[in-house]
């Protein structure tokens, strides 16, 4: 199913669940510092180094795809 979708696409795909899910990791931090939800100081360190690394990779892999390298799966290039 995959196999005609450049692999930039994939990628860009990717980058976009990750944004995604940095999006759901940011609004769990703010139920939880709202209480909300339930959860200390400890967890919300946690997610927002996760969401860090998360928003990261996903920036970074967003750039990557408009540039058209391929870095996910290392096939192609420029």
């Amino acid at each position: 199913m995959f196999k005609n979708i450049p692999s930039v696409n994939i990628q860009a795909f990717a980058a976009l669940a990750l944004f995604c899910v940095s999006l759901f990791l940011a609004r769990m931090i703010v139920n939880i510092q709202s209480g909300k939800w339930p959860g200390n100081e400890m967890w919300i360190t946690y997610l927002r180094v996760v969401l860090g690394f998360t928003f990261a990779a996903s920036i970074g892999l967003g750039f990557y795809s408009f540039a058209g390298i391929d870095i996910l799966f290392g096939r192609g290039g420029l």
